[in-house]
């Protein structure tokens, strides 16, 4: 038996209640993407230049966009038939 007052899986604390969506999360999420909205060029330009002048951050951006968009239909998989990667300079 667990000591008074300490946590056991699956008990509620009293007067908890449900809890919803974090406020905060959605709040900043739309600050960002108005921000982004906001930017000279729109948020296509402002990402281009990003890629350019901050290309870790920008592939690291990549990374989580994409599992969500390849996520593909059970029935009809996503299939990669080549990767290829180009090198290119930014000042071309």
């Amino acid at each position: 038996m667990a000591r008074p007052g300490t946590f056991v899986k699956g008990q509620k604390k009293p007067n908890q209640g449900k809890r919803g969506p974090n406020k905060q999360t959605k709040a900043l999420k739309e600050m960002i993407l108005q921000a982004l909205d906001e930017q000279e060029g729109g948020g296509v330009a402002y990402l281009k230049m990003q890629a350019i002048l901050n290309p870790a951050p920008f592939l690291s951006l990549i990374g989580k966009v994409l599992p969500t968009t390849l996520a593909g239909d059970p029935n009809n998989p996503v299939r990669f038939e080549r990767i290829e990667v180009v090198i290119v300079d930014p000042k071309a």
